[in-house]
């Protein structure tokens, strides 16, 4: 089974064929393909590790552009009759590996 370590923004994931992966927005339309960037490439008996990163990138295509659920974030201090509500919601992108 082959798997590649690909990084998207910040973050970095494991990955495989016809994997979903949901991430932090990416720029792109419903259906559009994608190259991620490669830092390892591997299968169960070999790893190929990139320096910093590896040419024959990994192809996805984007699945859904949503807003994830809403997150309330709550400040309160005791005694002082403060607090704070903010209401968040973060923007995701849904991928679909195609290749390794």
């Amino acid at each position: 089974m082959k798997f590649a370590v690909v990084r998207v923004g910040s973050s970095q994931y494991l990955v495989k064929e016809k994997e979903t992966l949901t991430v932090d927005r990416q720029l792109g339309e419903m259906g559009q393909s994608l190259e991620l960037e490669t830092l390892a490439v591997g299968d169960d008996k070999d790893i190929t590790l990139g320096k910093p990163s590896i040419t024959p990138a990994v192809k996805a295509t984007v699945t859904h552009q949503v807003r994830g659920p809403k997150v309330h974030v709550m400040k309160y201090k005791r005694k002082v009759r403060y607090r704070r509500n903010v209401g968040h919601r973060q923007d995701t992108t849904t991928l679909t590996i195609d290749t390794i």
